[in-house]
């Protein structure tokens, strides 16, 4: 997989451009976390859990809605929003092996979001792609890249 730095590195991308985040995590199709921020996460062990939790519970999301936009045929699945009384979980596709999940407060500007999480998603998207199914091993990067 992609170095670890270079998700961070998407994470803090998103976590500037919208600083009322709550939190911000990548995480495989499975449910494993890959990298994450949780705001005010002092007890590392307390995030650690709250990482394992989201990221499960957004690959579920994902998985249930790739079965529902595929049974009445909308194409594949790009993004989820839940929207609650006190914020909002925006899960988004990150290729065919990531997840990205945002969490807004209820004042959260949707449209912001999208904007900035969608690029993301895509770039998250592209550090999965990068394994090589053989062996773990990574794909050379070439120029451009």
């Amino acid at each position: 997989m992609a170095n670890p730095e270079a998700f961070q590195k998407d994470i803090d991308t998103l976590r500037g451009a919208i600083p009322e985040l709550r939190a911000v995590l990548i995480g495989s199709t499975e449910g494993l976390p890959v990298a994450h921020w949780i705001a005010g996460g002092a007890d590392p062990a307390r995030v650690a859990a709250m990482a394992d939790r989201i990221s499960a519970m957004a690959a579920a999301a994902m998985n249930l809605g790739k079965r529902v936009s595929e049974s009445i045929s909308l194409g594949a699945l790009m993004e989820i929003s839940v929207t609650g009384a006190e914020g909002q979980i925006f899960v988004y596709s990150a290729g065919t092996k990531g997840i990205l999940a945002v969490i807004a407060p209820k004042s959260g500007n949707a449209g912001l979001v999208h904007l900035e999480a969608r690029q993301v998603a895509k770039d998250v998207g592209d550090l999965f792609e990068r394994r090589s199914p053989a062996a773990g091993a990574t794909r050379p990067e070439t120029p451009g890249n």
